[in-house]
Formats: structure tokens, sequence, C-alpha cells
């Protein structure tokens, strides 16, 4: 049953108008259909802007924040209805881990492409059966869709893979898919292990 959504995205500033945009529909979607927001704390870039729309909407905001970046002024979103602070950044990505029950991926750096691809390689792995989806606006990720398919081509990863994660256009999509999924889409020949604890 999905309650509780892991969103990562940007904690930049310096990004596009029309990228909040769809921050701000996540927020208002999660909100809308029930769920809670499960993020990285922080109020800052897309991070701020689906934590704020969310509230404005109703929703509950679950943050996790590493205390390097609480005492950084201005970053931390202090009104979430849960802050929990870490000491490390591996505990902040292990609670967001643990608590969501579906990952959805929205436009960022270096760090939003970390924590999918972490959560992309338990999913693969077996250490987790969760749903994870890309909102891919304005065609954001074909770069990175691109090199996936490279891998395939190449042999460095299974095409069965791609079962992993869904591409949606926008927010409505990747809700809806985490909503719909079921366990069985589980790539053929996975193992099953112990989650990360």
């Amino acid at each position: 049953m999905l309650h509780h959504v892991g969103v990562y995205c940007a904690s930049s500033n310096r990004i596009d108008a029309r990228y909040v945009a769809v921050a701000e529909e996540m927020g208002r979607l999660l909100a809308e259909r029930g769920l809670e927001l499960v993020y990285g704390g922080g109020q800052v870039g897309l991070m701020g802007a689906v934590a704020r729309a969310a509230h404005a909407h109703g929703g509950r905001v679950y943050g996790v924040i590493p205390e390097a970046l609480k005492t950084r002024e201005g970053v931390a979103y202090d009104v979430a209805d849960e802050l929990v602070v870490t000491g490390t950044m591996q505990e902040r990505k292990r609670l967001i881990f643990t608590r969501a029950d579906g990952f959805v991926v929205l436009p960022g750096g270096f760090g939003t492409l970390e924590e999918l691809m972490e959560v992309l390689t338990l999913r693969q792995l077996g250490y987790h059966d969760k749903p994870i989806a890309l909102v891919n606006t304005d065609d954001f990720f074909r770069p990175l869709l691109d090199l996936f398919e490279h891998l395939y081509r190449t042999g460095f990863a299974r095409p069965e893979y791609r079962v992993l994660y869904h591409v949606a256009p926008d927010p409505a999509g990747a809700l809806d898919h985490l909503a719909a999924y079921r366990p069985a889409t589980r790539a053929r020949g996975m193992p099953v292990r112990r989650p990360p604890r």
C-alpha cells in the first residue's frame, strides 16, 4: 500500500522556473492523494518547492537532513511535520529509503542522480522491491536513459532491468505508476535479499 513517497530532486535555486512548477505540482498531488512527502528536509531548490506545495494543500511533510546541512542558515525546512536530523548523509539516505513505499525522481544534479542510482541498484540486486519513477520533464533524463540503453546494448546491464524503473511525463503519471505497482514486475532471475538497515 502506498502511503509514503520518497522524492529525490534538486536543492539548487539556479534552475529554470518550469522545473519549480513541476515540483510544486508534485507537492500538490501528494497532498491531494493523501500521501506523505518523504524527502531530504531542505527548503531550497525543488526540495523546498515540493515541500511548501505539499503543506499549502494540506499534506504531511517528513524531512531528513544531516546536521552539517541543518546548521547552514536557511537550508533546513524547519516547519516540516517531522524533521529528523542525522549525523551523516548515509543515515539520511537510509531513513528516507526505509520510510518510503516508493520513489519519485524529479530533475536534479549529482546528489539526485546518486540517490536514484542507489535505489535502482538496490532494487536490481533484490534488496527491495519498491517502485521507482522518473519525472521526465522536457526530456530531462533523456541523456541518462540513452546511457542505460548503451549499457543494455553492450552487455553491462540486462535489458530486462528496464522494468526496475518507470519513466513518466509528469508527476501525475509517476504517482499513478507507484499506486498501481505490484511487486510481480520484478525482473526475472533477480535475487531476494534482506533490505539494508
